[in-house]
């Protein structure tokens, strides 16, 4: 998908998936082909007529002897295991080996704290290491330097000869997902599909405390800022101003996150910083030099003057954010539509009366909104060029996209993937799920050969859309978003979705420019400073106009250049 598109197709993405949510979750979508060889193995497609072509392809629904695809792993340090289990050996790695005949060999693994994985990586790179047949990489600039290597093939052909339909048509969804990997006109990795809005955010507002003041839902700037003094000054649980966080925000490394986030206020005056966005005259633009930001800087300048955010906000982060919320003294977190199953579910048990409800971002004094939107992709998979089997991996994931990306109700994995590990049935074979399975549960998206398995983007939200509008869950994903994402997530996807053309996506998505590798991190820390400077009063706002010349004259506008160049192959 052209770049300058993306805003359409998310009007026409919502419109659809508004009007066709229910065809869609009682559809098969392709699965009723599973079982057909053109649909599970284009390579073999013409089998039956040709009767050779079965003996001559090397793409398999089941490989005998088995094939094996090494690999390597970070693992994630919250990762639970059972029944003596290990991230080489465990209930995913036999079922690949039962059901497919590949053998998972892993060359290494590491618990993936303080940046292991990557680090390893590296040092296996520098170091002349073996590299596995395939990694997936959710590093942005681990991922280019492994394809600059040289070390990994092309699978644009790969992927356009073995993928089955069900995985082409999402990652058809946008096309514009391949754009990171792209050299010189060839696929050289095959991005990673995640649910479409995962981090476009809303904002979590204390419901009782509204209803106690007798207030509405912000519409605006000014809505939200009587808001926020009403929390503060006239607190409905009794908590005095310095105790009370109106907005709970951070921005210790950016001002463009996944929670806590306060790059919707740059969004109020027409920008998004962080980012590449698209500027006046088409081209691409570092959001954080827009004019506009300037204008935001006040206003969080303001707020943080009348205690509205934390006073500690250029030192916390995400997850301190969620802090004071848990707690019960925030009272606006501005988060993704799953925050009401964590860690807002966990409010309660502070404050046994408080309610969160989502609630759209409002605008500013010209009726703006904007907020960054969320690319469809958490990584990227590289096959090696030495792999002896490069379509045995489309083979383990064709299953997946069939049967685990978004099962039919009563099909194979309907209520669930691994019995006794995602799932159980109690006495009267009824499922049970998270802390009623004995032994508890696993997080078995851990365990696939590419993290998550296989995820449609739009799937999720379709679920959540239905249960918004009243239908009972029935699929096994209605269930899982019914059962694990907390109570106001299908609100809050309606939410989301009734703002649509606000969410803003990076438009540079490709690899790290030569002036990028040399001057970003300097520019960053500039921009930061700056920015802290004017909110913290060290600065008076016309600081901004300086640091946006610095930042051109240190290297921002060769990369904007450069940035330019490349979105122009997009085109």
């Amino acid at each position: 998908m052209k770049a300058h598109t993306r805003k359409g197709w998310m009007l026409a993405l919502t419109f659809a998936l508004v009007a066709t949510f229910a065809s869609a979750c009682s559809s098969n979508n392709g699965n009723k082909n599973a079982a057909s060889p053109s649909a599970s193995a284009p390579a073999s497609a013409s089998a039956s007529e040709s009767g050779t072509e079965e003996s001559t392809s090397p793409y398999k629904e089941k490989y005998d002897p088995p094939v094996e695809i090494s690999t390597v792993w970070g693992v994630d340090p919250a990762l639970k295991f059972k029944n003596g289990e290990t991230i080489e050996n465990n209930v995913s790695t036999k079922w690949a080996l039962d059901t497919l005949g590949i053998k998972i060999n892993s060359l290494w693994s590491v618990t993936d704290t303080n940046n292991a994985f990557v680090t390893k990586m590296r040092l296996s790179m520098s170091s002349g290491q073996k590299m596995p047949d395939t990694v997936t990489i959710g590093d942005a600039q681990l991922a280019q330097d492994l394809i600059d290597t040289g070390m990994f093939q092309d699978v644009g052909e790969l992927f356009d000869k073995y993928a089955n339909d069900t995985w082409k048509k999402a990652m058809e969804l946008d096309p514009g997902v391949w754009n990171p990997y792209m050299r010189d006109g060839k696929k050289m990795g095959i991005p990673v599909l995640d649910y479409a809005y995962n981090h476009d955010y809303l904002l979590w507002i204390r419901q009782d405390w509204l209803d106690k003041l007798n207030l509405e839902g912000p519409k605006t700037l000014a809505d939200l800022e009587k808001i926020m003094d009403a929390f503060k000054n006239q607190n409905p649980d009794g908590l005095k101003p310095d105790k009370v966080v109106p907005l709970s925000i951070g921005f210790k490394t950016t001002m463009n996150t996944w929670m806590g986030d306060p790059s919707w206020i740059f969004g109020a005056y027409g920008t998004v910083p962080g980012q590449w966005n698209v500027a006046a005259d088409g081209s691409l633009e570092w959001g954080s030099i827009n004019p506009a930001s300037k204008q935001a800087l006040e206003t969080i300048k303001l707020w943080r003057d009348k205690g509205y955010i934390p006073a500690e906000a250029a030192l916390w982060d995400e997850n301190k954010t969620s802090e004071p919320a848990v707690a019960g003294t925030a009272g606006i977190i501005p988060g993704p539509y799953w925050m009401s199953g964590w860690p807002l579910l966990d409010t309660a048990k502070n404050v046994p009366t408080a309610v969160w409800k989502p609630y759209a971002i409002p605008t500013g004094p010209d009726g703006k909104a904007g907020r960054h939107g969320t690319n469809f992709t958490s990584g990227v998979t590289l096959i090696n060029k030495d792999m002896k089997n490069p379509e045995a991996l489309f083979t383990y994931q064709n299953y997946l996209f069939e049967h685990l990306a978004d099962p039919a109700k009563g099909s194979q994995w309907d209520l669930g993937v691994f019995k006794g590990y995602d799932y159980d049935l109690d006495a009267s074979g009824n499922p049970v799920y998270l802390d009623k399975i004995p032994g508890g549960e696993v997080n078995i998206n851990r365990y696939w050969l590419v993290k998550d398995g296989a995820r449609i983007p739009d799937a999720q939200m379709k679920s959540l859309l239905a249960l918004a509008d009243g239908k009972e869950p029935e699929t096994r994903l209605e269930k899982e978003v019914k059962n694990n994402y907390g109570p106001e997530t299908p609100a809050a996807a309606k939410v989301l979705l009734s703002q649509p053309g606000i969410s803003i996506s990076d438009m540079f998505t490709g690899p790290s420019t030569p002036t990028m590798s040399s001057k970003q991190d300097y520019l960053k820390k500039i921009e930061l400073q700056a920015y802290n400077e004017i909110i913290y009063g060290k600065k008076g706002v016309d600081e901004f106009d300086k640091f946006v010349a610095n930042w051109k004259s240190s290297g921002g506008d060769q990369i904007t250049k450069e940035v330019n160049d490349w979105y122009a192959t997009t085109k």
